[in-house]
């Protein structure tokens, strides 16, 4: 009797005592939409992903995987609404994992999560809003460039670059970004709620924190990392599920955005568009650089 292939019919252990599975969603890059030569975070990109890893079979938990220096506001207030949602009609915890940066945006995806652990050295925080611009009035005027701009409705135009700030301009800005900063806030202490330690006008004043600082205010729960967290608490055989949305072959290739319907069909890509994008796409990879800049990576 060959005792090796009778063996061999016994069931794994995997088999017999199936181990735990944790999806594992990474949330990386700037909140906002793809453009050419960068990928946004987006509910649009992320609502698949984040589906399936709620559908795992044997799901024990989900790890949000945090890189983000932030971005868009109410994307970030979508995709995190779509994990609490899951996560509520699952009933499964969601912890998040910040790795080199979960600021601004980025922290507002971290608190979709039960549980937050960061590494000591992340950088976590900026609770407010920013935003940012050029002006180029005197420099066209200097070149003998006139500046024509007609709108219907006075308020219609808002900062507009090539003409000089208005302080009525400035005070709408203002207003606009304390509303959005509301809400930001009321979303941090919602999910923070007592954990917060740290007096509220330095929390959420843009303060940016080091994860041992942030775990002293109350921003975090701990410091540690995704696998090492995870196996201590669901045991060495637990098995990490990384869940990634779909790409197209133009993406998956070079990084840029998908063909065109047309082009599709014929199975190349739409050489215009892709130049196009591609222009755009410089731009947008220009923006990133500086928001990651402002943490010094």
């Amino acid at each position: 009797m060959d005792i090796a292939k009778l063996l061999s019919w016994i069931p794994h252990e995997d088999y017999r005592n199936p181990p735990p599975v944790v999806g594992v969603i990474r949330l990386t890059g700037v909140i906002g939409e793809s453009m050419p030569l960068r990928r946004g975070l987006s509910l649009a990109e992320l609502a698949g992903p984040i589906e399936r890893a709620f559908r795992l079979p044997r799901l024990k938990a989900v790890a949000l995987s945090v890189n983000s220096p932030g971005g868009a506001p109410v994307q970030s207030a979508l995709i995190a609404k779509r994990i609490r949602d899951l996560a509520a009609e699952k009933e499964v915890p969601v912890i998040a994992f910040c790795e080199d940066v979960a600021a601004s945006g980025g922290y507002w995806l971290a608190c979709a999560a039960d549980e937050i652990y960061a590494h000591e050295s992340s950088l976590l925080g900026s609770i407010g809003v920013i935003a940012a611009s050029f002006g180029f009035h005197d420099a066209i005027g200097r070149i003998g460039i006139e500046r024509r701009l007609y709108t219907a409705g006075e308020r219609k135009s808002l900062m507009d670059p090539f003409s000089p700030v208005r302080e009525q301009d400035e005070a709408r800005l203002k207003r606009l970004q304390g509303e959005i900063h509301e809400s930001f806030k009321a979303w941090v202490r919602s999910r923070r709620g007592d954990k917060l330690t740290g007096p509220e006008e330095e929390i959420f004043s843009g303060e940016i924190y080091s994860g041992r600082r942030a775990q002293e205010a109350g921003l975090i729960d701990g410091l540690g990392d995704l696998r090492g967290i995870l196996r201590e608490r669901y045991g060495e055989r637990v098995k990490l599920r990384r869940v990634d949305g779909e790409r197209s072959w133009l993406r998956r290739r070079f990084g840029l955005a998908p063909v065109s319907a047309n082009s599709r069909s014929a199975g190349v890509p739409d050489v215009a568009a892709l130049g196009a994008g591609v222009a755009d796409g410089l731009w947008a990879v220009a923006e990133e650089r500086a928001m990651w800049s402002r943490y010094g990576l």
